[in-house]
């Protein structure tokens, strides 16, 4: 049985890909492992393809969701692009970001890393 937190992070995770889509960009993945790391949201718009890392605090006493994406998460989540780049050689040429989408409450901010 998942604890609170667990489906906390995946209603959080799936209204990312809600905000995302709604704003023109295709879901290509979500919660997939690639280099022992794992990948929240994968979406692409045109040319553009975006790793997103989705974080959630359900209150200001549990910090700001940009403090939990530190350089190590940054260099695991740039990892994990790479090989998930590498499994699907035809989006490669594309123009890849990435972002922190950070929930709270009924707000989504994506900040690119």
């Amino acid at each position: 049985m998942p604890s609170t937190r667990q489906v906390s992070g995946a209603r959080a995770e799936r209204r990312v890909r809600i905000h995302y889509r709604l704003r023109g960009y295709r879901v290509l993945a979500a919660n997939v492992r690639a280099g022992g790391n794992e990948l929240d949201v994968v979406v692409r718009r045109g040319r553009r393809l975006v790793f997103c890392e989705v974080k959630m605090r359900s209150g200001p006493m549990f910090g700001d969701p940009w403090e939990a994406v530190g350089r190590e998460k940054e260099r695991r989540l740039r990892r994990a692009a790479e090989v998930f780049l590498a499994r699907n050689r035809a989006l490669a040429e594309l123009d890849v970001a990435f972002e922190v989408a950070a929930v709270r409450g009924r707000r989504i901010e994506r900040v690119p890393l």
